[in-house]
C-alpha cells in the first residue's frame, strides 16, 4: 500500500475536482512548488494511487436519459461462473459499474440506456442471453440525488 502524507491528500483533492489544472496551478494551492508537485504526483501515479484521468461526460446531453441499477443472479456460484460472466459484462459499453457482491444476488449493475425501448432490446439481446443469468431484477432511477467521482481522502 502506498504511503500518502497530508500533502499528497490535498494534491489529491485538488485533482479530483479538476484534474486539468497545471501543475503550477496545484502547487500554488498548496503553496509548494513545481518540481516536487511534479514529482509527487508521479509517485502517485506510479504507486497506483491515482489510477487514470478521465473526462466525465453528462449522461443526459448525449442521449442517455436512462439509468437502471440491475441486481443479477448466476445459475452458479463458482469461480468458473463468475469468472465467464465478469468477461462477458466487460465487453457491455451501457454498464458503467459491475460489481459482485454477497446477499441474495451475485451482482449489481449500473445500466444507461437511451430509453425504455433501448433498454428492452438490451436486456432482451445482450444481458439475459449471458450465459449462465438465471435472473436479472431491473431498478430504474426516477432522480440522480448525488453522483460523485471524488473519494474521500481523509
Amino acid at each position: 500500500m502506498a504511503i500518502i502524507d497530508a500533502i499528497d491528500r490535498k494534491i489529491l483533492k485538488i485533482l479530483q475536482q479538476n484534474a486539468h489544472l497545471t501543475i503550477q496551478e496545484v502547487g500554488q494551492q498548496i503553496n509548494l512548488s513545481k518540481t516536487p508537485v511534479h514529482e509527487r504526483i508521479r509517485r502517485l501515479e506510479r504507486e497506483g494511487v491515482i489510477e487514470r484521468y478521465v473526462t466525465i461526460v453528462d449522461k443526459k446531453k448525449v442521449g442517455n436519459l436512462l439509468m437502471i441499477y440491475c441486481q443479477v443472479t448466476l445459475d452458479r456460484q463458482t469461480r468458473d461462473a463468475f469468472t465467464a460472466f465478469e468477461v462477458d459484462v466487460r465487453e457491455l459499453p451501457e454498464v458503467l459499474e459491475c460489481n459482485r457482491v454477497s446477499g441474495t444476488f451475485d451482482y449489481l449493475l449500473k445500466i444507461v440506456s437511451r430509453d425504455m425501448d433501448t433498454y428492452n432490446h438490451f436486456y432482451q439481446e445482450r444481458l439475459s442471453v449471458i450465459p449462465g443469468t438465471l435472473h436479472i431484477s431491473s431498478f430504474f432511477v426516477m432522480s440522480e440525488i448525488k453522483n460523485s467521482t471524488v473519494v474521500p481522502v481523509e
